[in-house]
């Protein structure tokens, strides 16, 4: 990632939760912040944004210690480079694009009253070209967890089953947003636009990009089609104009493995 910044230039970095593994940070100064943070990503002197997951949130993953994800918002006062001014929140690249952070782990516990009410006003009112929703659980998906809704194949277990998460990005996101960002998948995936609402002309494209660490693979069959998927190691990279969204998947040695571009209007 920082050759490749050096070579063609980032303005920033996102993450896409599950920052802190396996149960999130304890202050903001846990020697976690040094090794999974400030360490790493050494070479790469942009800020990072940053997306709250269920491992952020604690119980090993659970999700159910809401408090831990008030210490990765603190961080941001400790170290400039880490940008986390809510647990949920927008900034802008004006004109080109609006960018709108969820916390679906709220959304999965069904406690999430205020992040709606926010998306509910942030996103009709942005005026940049583009809408570009990031949040830590996917919508779709062909890897282990599945479908938002159907997580993990417990669809009639409630919180676990993600119905909360399904339920806020077609509320707020499907047909509103060009681009929903996910991660909580160890894999890439390009699913493509299968998120809208009826009499909206914006198809949303879902991409997921949680290949960070430990890879996990696919489930066991599609669940829908894809433009693309890949397993192992690594990132997206993304341009954004007036005229076009182009995101390339890259591997951990810097090739590019997958490239899509998304045209406004089109």
């Amino acid at each position: 990632m920082g050759a490749l910044c050096k070579a063609q230039g980032c303005d920033f970095v996102v993450l896409l939760g599950d920052n802190f593994y396996p149960t999130g940070v304890a202050s903001t100064s846990d020697p976690q912040w040094q090794t999974a943070f400030v360490l790493p990503y050494a070479s790469v002197s942009v800020p990072f944004y940053a997306v709250l997951g269920n491992h952020d949130y604690g119980g090993m993953g659970t999700g159910n210690e809401l408090e831990k994800g008030q210490y990765q918002v603190d961080y941001s006062k400790v170290n400039p480079k880490w940008r986390m001014p809510g647990t949920h929140y927008r900034f802008s690249e004006p004109p080109v694009v609006d960018f709108f952070v969820a916390d679906t782990n709220r959304s999965m516990f069904a406690v999430d009253e205020v992040v709606r009410a926010d998306f509910e006003r942030w996103v009709p009112e942005a005026t940049g070209s583009w809408k570009v929703v990031f949040g830590h659980h996917p919508y779709k998906s062909n890897g282990r967890h599945g479908n938002a809704g159907a997580y993990d194949g417990v669809p009639l277990v409630p919180i676990a089953n993600g119905a909360g998460v399904k339920s806020f990005v077609e509320d707020e996101v499907c047909g509103r947003a060009d681009v929903y960002l996910s991660g909580h998948e160890h894999i890439m995936e390009w699913v493509g636009p299968t998120c809208t609402r009826p009499g909206s002309s914006t198809n949303t494209e879902l991409i997921i990009s949680g290949a960070g660490a430990n890879p996990t693979g696919f489930g066991p069959s599609a669940r829908h089609e894809d433009r693309w998927r890949g397993e192992g190691l690594g990132f997206l990279y993304v341009v954004v104009s007036r005229e076009a969204f182009i995101g390339t998947f890259y591997g951990p040695e810097g090739r590019p493995l997958y490239s899509h571009a998304v045209m406004k209007g089109q």
